[in-house]
């Protein structure tokens, strides 16, 4: 297994929810990346979602599209994200580690230098947002030979056909999008969640991560109980635009915040 199952597994021994954290990679600067991650690690997150910045983003919303155009604007590419993560990992061996992007960055460099450099950089999965699976084949088949797991999101309007193509392919775990529209959106509700994600457990047993919508305690309390854990990134992106400019409170800041979301889960 890799680092990622191992997390999934342990969490799912002690029946603890698994807490998804993204931030963009090279936002606010390179510098201040590898520190983000460690800072979200201390305040309780299980996996971490790294974003490589691209600058026509489809899914994202205000914020996180924002924070991709600080991160160019920093000069950040993919190998700049890459280096992050092994930057990170010199202090941390075991935190899983995803890239969340676009298949244009990934084709750029190259489906195989890509995947050897990011196995070399301790990078554990993927997920390409605009990445049909029936295309997925040969980045997959390069992925799976060096342990790294290729993750799809199912949306609310996924036909059941569909999630079952997805879940063929699928390794990791299936993020389900809880709602329709871009990150961030305000009109997260827990109605239908269960239904859905019951209907996704028809075609796989991965795990299954809840996303989109989710900024607070209050938000996570009510989403994880229906899956197997919940993904934030929106909240903690705008907390790094707030420090933008004192880029050293960044990590404490995510700690504490994400230490907050880590505690209303546990409590529940």
């Amino acid at each position: 297994m890799n680092r990622l199952q191992q997390r999934i597994a342990a969490l799912r021994s002690a029946h603890r929810k698994a807490l998804v954290a993204f931030v963009t990679g090279g936002d606010p600067d390179k510098a201040t990346t590898a520190k983000a991650l460690h800072g979200l690690v201390a305040g309780g997150a299980d996996i971490l979602e790294v974003g490589v910045p691209f600058s026509d983003p489809e899914a994202e919303g205000p914020a996180i599209q924002k924070s991709s155009e600080r991160a160019l604007a920093a000069g950040t590419r993919l190998n700049d994200v890459l280096d992050i993560v092994a930057e990170f990992r010199l202090r941390d061996a075991a935190t899983p580690v995803l890239l969340m992007g676009y298949l244009n960055s990934f084709e750029r460099m190259g489906y195989r230098a890509f995947v050897e450099h990011a196995a070399s950089a301790g990078v554990d999965g993927l997920i390409v947002v605009n990445l049909p699976p029936e295309e997925s084949d040969e980045l997959h088949a390069l992925m799976r030979e060096r342990g790294l797991d290729l993750i799809f999101l199912v949306a609310p309007t996924t036909t059941p056909g569909r999630i079952e193509v997805i879940a063929k392919r699928a390794s990791g775990f299936i993020y389900y999008v809880a709602l329709r529209g871009i990150t961030g959106a305000d009109h997260l509700t827990t109605d239908g969640i269960a239904e859905q994600v019951a209907r996704i457990r028809q075609w796989t047993s991965l795990p299954i991560m809840v996303g989109f919508g989710i900024k607070s305690g209050a938000t996570a309390c009510r989403v994880a109980p229906l899956a197997d854990g919940v993904v934030m990134g929106t909240a903690l992106v705008t907390t790094m635009e707030h420090h933008r400019d004192q880029p050293e409170l960044i990590p404490d800041a995510l700690q504490s915040q994400i230490h907050e979301i880590r505690s209303a889960i546990d409590r529940r």
